[in-house]
């Protein structure tokens, strides 16, 4: 769990970078280390996967009548995660951010 957390502060990092944020953390160094790595800074969700936890969210939205799916989700922790992550990229794109994944 360590080792993903640190990849996605660096991609947090990275995207701030990019957008224009000054950052003390990630620096044209560590970007040029990371790079002789292959190291991938953008990760999509692959299509297919993405298709299955709509497809999910459209069963949930059959059985509860509404979307608002609890990032806790008991039965389904993944869609719960899916959907509170599907939320926070639409919050960025309303707000013209360049790293949102809508």
């Amino acid at each position: 769990p360590s080792l993903g957390k640190w990849v996605t502060a660096k991609r947090r990092s990275y995207a701030r970078l990019q957008s224009g944020v000054v950052s003390s953390r990630m620096t044209e160094d560590r970007i040029e280390r990371l790079n002789k790595l292959n190291f991938e800074w953008k990760v999509k969700l692959p299509e297919k996967q993405w298709i299955q936890r709509y497809q999910e969210l459209v069963s949930y939205v059959r059985e509860f009548g509404h979307a608002r799916v609890p990032q806790n989700f008991p039965r389904n922790p993944s869609l719960g995660n899916w959907v509170n992550s599907q939320r926070k990229y639409y919050a960025k794109f309303q707000d013209g951010d360049v790293s949102s994944r809508m």
